[in-house]
């Protein structure tokens, strides 16, 4: 029914007088939170300072921007690998995939592991599973033909 009226309006006064209405600019920026309130502005109930936010969030919004930096330099690094393969390229991919492999891994800990026993155990079990990770990946480069001479040879079959 609403509709209907702000429809007639523009009908008989225009589209101008609808868009630029008073009614239209100032109805979504107010809110009240009983009838007997006057009414505020909702911009005024949003907290911006630093005493509202995580102690944490520094951490966590410095450890989200490695996350994307370690994925440009993936972007970057397997293309890399594939034009100039060699010991460098291998633990490079190494050290990169294992921590890639550890954050996506210590995300899925964090969304479906509760408690605090069970947290610590899932996390020195992560902890362990990337050290035997990375481990195993530097004895492959050094004692077998490594990451890059492996894919290519896979490649070929």
């Amino acid at each position: 029914m609403a509709a209907l009226v702000r429809l007639s309006s523009v009908c008989n006064r225009g589209a101008r007088s609808l868009l630029f209405s008073n009614f239209l600019l100032a109805r979504p920026l107010v809110s009240t939170r009983k009838s007997r309130d006057p009414p505020t502005l909702l911009a005024a109930q949003i907290h911006l300072s630093p005493a509202h936010h995580a102690a944490g969030s520094k951490a966590a919004s410095l450890h989200w921007t490695g996350e994307r930096a370690l994925s440009v330099v993936l972007l970057g690094l397997l293309p890399a690998a594939y034009l100039y393969p060699g010991p460098a390229m291998d633990y490079s991919l190494a050290a990169a995939l294992t921590l890639h492999g550890h954050w996506g891994l210590g995300q899925v800990v964090t969304d479906y592991v509760h408690g605090s026993s069970s947290i610590k155990v899932a996390n020195a079990g992560l902890l362990a599973l990337s050290a035997v990770t990375f481990a195993g990946l530097c004895y492959f480069n050094y004692h077998d033909v490594g990451i890059c001479k492996a894919v290519a040879m896979l490649w070929t079959l």
